[in-house]
């Protein structure tokens, strides 16, 4: 499934919130991206419409397995962004940013490049 970039953010803050607290709601979501209630429930919706997650009766959050797979891939690129991004001398905050920006329009072949040229410096 092609996901555009704010629903790959979403989906990653998601999964970043759950790593947290293991429960997470639209507004946990609004309050970590700075989001409007009303935003990030369109967001919700949409996903929840391309069956990338589930909201149950409380509403809390949960990921299907696409979903979840399409959110660890976007962290695994993000961490793996940050962490080349450091190794070449950017400010950790810096590198966080930019790997925020550039996981979601790198290539494929670029970013697996990377990430071997990462695992051979481990």
């Amino acid at each position: 499934m092609d996901l555009h970039e704010s629903g790959e953010m979403y989906l990653e803050t998601i999964l970043t919130l759950k790593n947290q607290n293991q429960y997470v709601r639209s507004i946990d979501v609004a309050n970590a991206l700075n989001y409007s209630k009303p935003s990030v429930s369109r967001a919700m919706k949409l996903l929840k419409e391309s069956q990338l997650i589930t909201i149950d009766k409380k509403g809390y959050i949960d990921f299907t397995s696409q979903g979840e797979k399409i959110a660890s891939g976007v962290y695994a690129r993000h961490v793996t962004l940050t962490d080349f991004l450091s190794y070449i001398g950017v400010d950790k905050e810096l590198a966080e940013n930019d790997a925020c920006r550039i996981e979601h329009i790198i290539s494929e072949e670029t970013f697996q490049c990377i990430k071997e040229f990462m695992e051979k410096q481990s």
